[in-house]
């Protein structure tokens, strides 16, 4: 991939990324390419400067920072599935059934959670009930 810096016809200028620079001539020619800010067609590579590394430590500087991000990441949506395990009712299989009678008034209003199909999800989503996906985040066991 490659990020271009891009400017329209009317000198608004953005970031687009591509897999090659044919990529991007060809999406140019085609009219795919549009400005956010005005819509205009008429595109061009806008002048960049170069990125240049002049040691390996900027690029290990920024997997440093990736592994960072990444743990943060996961830290966070760890807190989220604790979070819900600990303020909402777990109903193993029968979240459908449940998320159901919760959404038509059968059933009290509140947080549910616990496990259904991709099919399932889709059901529910159809019928206009809202679902999410919870983190599954696999738990480090504590050591004495």
């Amino acid at each position: 991939m490659i990020k271009y810096s891009v400017r329209c016809a009317n000198d608004h200028e953005f970031e687009g990324w591509f897999k090659d620079s044919g990529s991007f001539d060809k999406q140019v020619r085609r009219g795919d390419v549009d400005c956010p800010v005005c819509g205009d067609t008429r595109v061009s590579k806008a002048p960049m400067a170069p990125r240049i590394n002049k040691s390996g430590k900027s690029s290990e500087s920024a997997e440093k920072r990736a592994r960072e991000v990444a743990r943060m990441i996961l830290a966070q949506a760890a807190a989220v599935r604790e979070y819900v395990e600990e303020t909402c009712d777990y109903v193993g299989n029968q979240v459908g059934e449940e998320a159901r009678k919760i959404h038509y008034g059968e059933a009290d209003e509140r947080g549910i959670y616990g496990e259904a199909s991709e099919d399932d999800t889709r059901e529910l989503e159809d019928e206009g009930i809202e679902v999410l996906p919870l983190p599954n985040i696999r738990r480090k066991t504590k050591r004495n």
